[in-house]
């Protein structure tokens, strides 16, 4: 297994985020194409109103990752400072605790959405046409949540230890199966929408396994720790929980966000357009998943040379890190959009018969879609770089902006002014007026530091 000994303190910066930043984004867009293999097997062997009924699905699923993820970001910031400061025990500890904590937190509520999985699909906005579709997905992606936050936990964990192709090839093997398993289950045995879940949690259940096989047995430095059961080390393990959640926190409101897209999305062309209306945004929704790991991918390269770096004190190699990763999510987000906006015929054309009712509202719909990937790509990057200081409240406040703030308004207001074109343009108005703010926040801290 190859792993290496990572100088983060004088090292290169562009090379070690290279380093990095490679088999992240491949790793990531592996994670990525899980879903939107699903989606390609599901609208050529089901139809739209199989991917409908998967993107009614996908809120509950991203909240779910929202917690795994915000568990990852904190567990690894607070790992990473701790090894710069030569405390081994203690980033093995906040590991170890990270991955007990989202254990907990994902069976009860899979427990509950297993006992009421129609009242669950209802809560979510299926329709009775969609019901059966909704229901059949949950029962059988359900059970895999908890392999799912052991992956979201890990991967950070496994590259900060020195293993970023190892955490690649998780996320490659996964996709890989779900590919195999996707045609097997949908086209030979017809099992439909239940096939595609099922596929897809096999896939997230190998991957699991081999990234905890990891941390159990193969680290360098962050194998997983005893966590010892006394009413003191519970305490103290709830302080770590707690404080890794707070620094986590705008992670999990970034899933939140595409929770939110997907939800609100679908109410409102649900009203708008219909079941045709849901299967076209849900095509929309399958490739954002993308545009966020591409994100994700830039935050989470620049996070572990950031959060050493800052530890130790080397301020000048962080304000380094910090543009080279903003000249890499800039890049990556015009190079998205170009394409999105260039080829919408052929990006809906993998999902659907271009000649579909839902097929021809998304190719109409994409490009203004695509205008707010750079925004998209660039925000994810700035938050993840305030997250690596531990700056909870910028990170935050960002977060919640363009999840919530601004973007349930668009979706509101858009439609009304703008017909059909608004609802596609909502994301990527709360978008641009994130990054707006955030430009606004770092130039004024740039002029109070020069006045001190």
């Amino acid at each position: 297994m190859e792993r290496d000994a990572i100088d983060w303190g004088t090292a290169d910066i562009r090379i070690l985020f290279r380093k990095f930043f490679v088999p992240t984004l491949l790793g990531m867009l592996s994670m990525s194409a899980v879903t939107a293999i699903d989606g390609i097997f599901v609208g050529h062997g089901v139809g739209s109103d199989g991917i409908a009924a998967v993107n009614i699905c996908i809120p509950l699923l991203m909240i779910f990752t929202g917690i795994g993820l915000m568990a990852g970001v904190g567990s690894s910031v607070v790992a990473s400072i701790h090894l710069a400061r030569g405390k081994v025990k203690a980033a093995r500890l906040n590991v170890t605790q990270a991955l007990l904590f989202v254990t907990v937190v994902t069976l009860v509520p899979s427990v509950f959405v297993m006992s009421f999985p129609r009242q669950t699909a209802y809560l979510l906005g299926a329709s009775e046409h969609l019901l059966p579709m909704v229901r059949d997905y949950l029962v059988w992606f359900v059970p895999s949540l908890t392999f799912q936050m052991w992956i979201a936990v890990s991967l950070f964990v496994i590259r900060l230890d020195g293993a970023p192709k190892f955490a690649m090839w998780c996320s490659i093997v996964s996709a890989l199966v779900n590919v195999v398993l996707d045609w097997l289950f949908i086209f030979p045995l017809g099992w439909g929408v239940m096939g595609a879940a099922f596929a897809t949690s096999v896939s997230i259940v190998t991957g699991g396994v081999m990234a905890l096989s990891y941390l159990l047995f193969f680290a360098r430095h962050l194998r997983l720790h005893p966590v010892k059961r006394s009413r003191k080390s519970l305490r103290l393990s709830l302080r770590n929980i707690g404080y890794q959640c707070r620094i986590g926190s705008s992670a999990l409101l970034g899933e939140a966000t595409l929770a939110t897209l997907m939800f609100v999305g679908n109410q409102v062309f649900m009203r708008y357009l219909g079941d045709d209306g849901v299967g076209a945004f849900g095509i929309g929704c399958y490739y954002i998943p993308f545009v966020f790991m591409v994100g994700n991918a830039v935050a989470q390269s620049a996070q572990p040379i950031i959060s050493y770096n800052f530890g130790a004190g080397n301020l000048n190699r962080v304000a380094r890190t910090g543009k080279v990763a903003l000249i890499t999510a800039m890049g990556c987000g015009v190079t998205v959009m170009a394409v999105f906006a260039g080829a919408p015929d052929l990006l809906v054309g993998l999902f659907l018969d271009p000649d579909t009712v839902a097929a021809r509202i998304a190719i109409a719909g994409f490009p203004y879609f695509a205008t707010g990937f750079v925004f998209f790509i660039t925000n994810l990057a700035c938050i993840g770089y305030y997250q690596s200081l531990e700056q909870v409240r910028p990170a935050t406040v960002f977060a919640l902006l363009r999840g919530f703030v601004l973007l349930i308004p668009s979706f509101i207001l858009l439609p009304v002014w703008l017909g059909v074109a608004g609802i596609w343009l909502a994301m990527p108005l709360s978008e641009m007026f994130t990054t707006v703010v955030i430009l606004g926040f770092y130039f004024s801290r740039r002029i109070k530091l020069k006045r001190l």
